[in-house]
């Protein structure tokens, strides 16, 4: 983090001190510094510093002024989640805040405000929901109390990213009863309904996480048609590839291509006679592994680059033998991506 950070915080605090502006001036003023320090970190520290000052403008306006209260707690939520922890501590901090806004914002707000922290709350439940610290479905229900507001004709982007984390939040419920194959069903549609209000021009970042994330769908659909699944998968790859160039988005690219070669893992070279075999699908996943493997490495990603290299050993082997494909793939599974408003 350079000087000038320090130098932006340490002015914005001497700031709070000074009696020429009042406290809900001041408790402003370090809200935006810190939205500031938000917008494309250099490091965790300046995360860390934007808590720090929603912390002090909290102080400042709390008993005087709710609104702009609720207002400060909810972007320091927002920080809390975008924290890198090995805990939960700053999610369930970031879910405590966000609760905590809501009814201020319910009565005082706009409709647009609750919105967005209804979305940030069911982001945030939803990860708490992975790690075991809180109910998937309090999840969807967050996301849906949003979409009341976030409608697809007058907020398209954000009804895109709601679809999606909508759909992200179904697939992640363990496929262990009845309505395991609806909740799959509702899943592509989220997605397909998400896609149809942005497109790669006007909305490129949406329109390629959406693509990537049908595309992982369709691929792990327990579905007879499986053939057919993973040729719209690689559509669907294909499409947010539009988007995700190695030379504009290195990391997201990389996701893309291995969700794209764990599809041609698994896809006979001709599919009307899936017995012959796929070993030059087999060739193609290598190749698009090693290039996602070499990226990995260069972002330090290392976990995702042993996954792969796992994975192009793996294809060496069977490559070895005339099995067709027969459901191997990556040892984690594919690479798929939520989204929320900050």
């Amino acid at each position: 983090m350079g000087i000038g950070v320090e130098e932006q915080v340490n002015a914005a605090l001497a700031a709070a001190e000074a009696e020429t502006a009042s406290p809900a001036e001041r408790a402003e003023m370090l809200m935006e510094i810190a939205i500031g320090l938000q917008v494309k970190p250099k490091s965790p520290r300046e995360l860390s510093l934007a808590v720090e000052l929603y912390e002090r403008a909290l102080a400042l306006c709390l008993q005087e002024h709710p609104l702009l209260a609720a207002r400060i707690r909810a972007r320091a939520a927002t920080a809390l989640q975008a924290l890198p922890e090995a805990g939960t501590d700053s999610l369930e901090k970031a879910r405590d805040l966000l609760t905590e806004s809501l009814p201020v914002i319910r009565v005082d707000g706009s409709r647009e405000e609750l919105a967005e922290i209804e979305m940030n709350l069911g982001l945030v439940l939803q990860s708490l929901a992975g790690a075991g610290r809180a109910r998937i479905t309090d999840a969807i229900a967050a996301y849906q109390r949003a979409l009341r507001t976030f409608d697809r004709a007058r907020f398209p982007k954000e009804f895109a990213i709601l679809q999606n984390n909508l759909a992200t939040a179904f697939l992640s419920i363990p496929f262990t009863d009845e309505r395991a194959k609806m909740r799959e069903a509702l899943a592509v549609q989220a997605f397909e309904d998400g896609l149809k209000v942005v497109d790669f021009i006007d909305h490129p970042a949406e329109y390629a996480m959406l693509q990537n994330n049908l595309g992982n769908a369709l691929q792990y659909a327990s579905s007879s048609h499986a053939v057919e699944n993973n040729m719209r998968a690689l559509e669907a790859y294909d499409e947010a590839l539009k988007v995700r160039t190695r030379e504009a988005m290195p990391v997201a690219y990389a996701n893309t291509i291995a969700n794209k070669a764990n599809c041609l893992w698994n896809l006979p070279d001709d599919p009307e006679n899936p017995d012959a075999g796929n070993r030059q699908n087999l060739a193609a996943a290598a190749t698009l592994l090693a290039e996602a493997r070499e990226i990995f490495n260069a972002a330090g990603e290392q976990e995702k680059a042993r996954i792969m290299a796992e994975a192009i050993d793996q294809i060496g082997r069977e490559s070895l033998s005339s099995m067709p494909a027969n459901g191997a793939g990556l040892a984690n599974g594919h690479l798929q991506e939520g989204d929320q408003i900050r």
